[in-house]
């Protein structure tokens, strides 16, 4: 039987730690905890200590849901903690960390797709 979500493994203070998510979702319905393990076990390894959660499916009011224990983030980065890159983009638009440059680029594709499709839109009405 795996440990709870909320931590319980053993774990060596010489080992390299890292800040992830790990996957509690199900078919097509993602689910993240946020969690401190070690960096070389598995995504579903034993969990030192679960730091959130994260829900990227889009809730009736078009919002992902993000909790986060700001001060045990801290004391684990502080303790050496690597961050994932996903950790890193969601810490960086939260405020924690400076902004990720994936989210930059994302945000800069995305305003690009708008535009193109505005584009076409305009093009399109003139045709008619």
């Amino acid at each position: 039987m795996p440990f709870p979500a909320s931590g319980g493994a053993k774990f060596s203070y010489a080992a390299a730690k890292a800040i992830r998510f790990a996957y509690h979702g199900c078919a097509n319905r993602p689910f993240f905890h946020i969690v401190v393990m070690n960096k070389r076990r598995s995504r579903q390894g034993h969990v030192i200590e679960q730091l959130g959660t994260y829900d990227p499916m889009i809730n009736s009011n078009s919002e992902k849901l993000c909790s986060l224990n700001l001060e045990r983030i801290n004391y684990w980065i502080g303790c050496g903690a690597s961050i994932s890159t996903p950790c890193a983009e969601l810490f960086g638009l939260a405020g924690l960390i400076p902004i990720h440059p994936t989210s930059y680029i994302k945000a800069w594709r995305n305003r690009k797709l708008q535009a193109e499709e505005k584009a076409k839109e305009s093009s399109s009405a003139e045709e008619v």
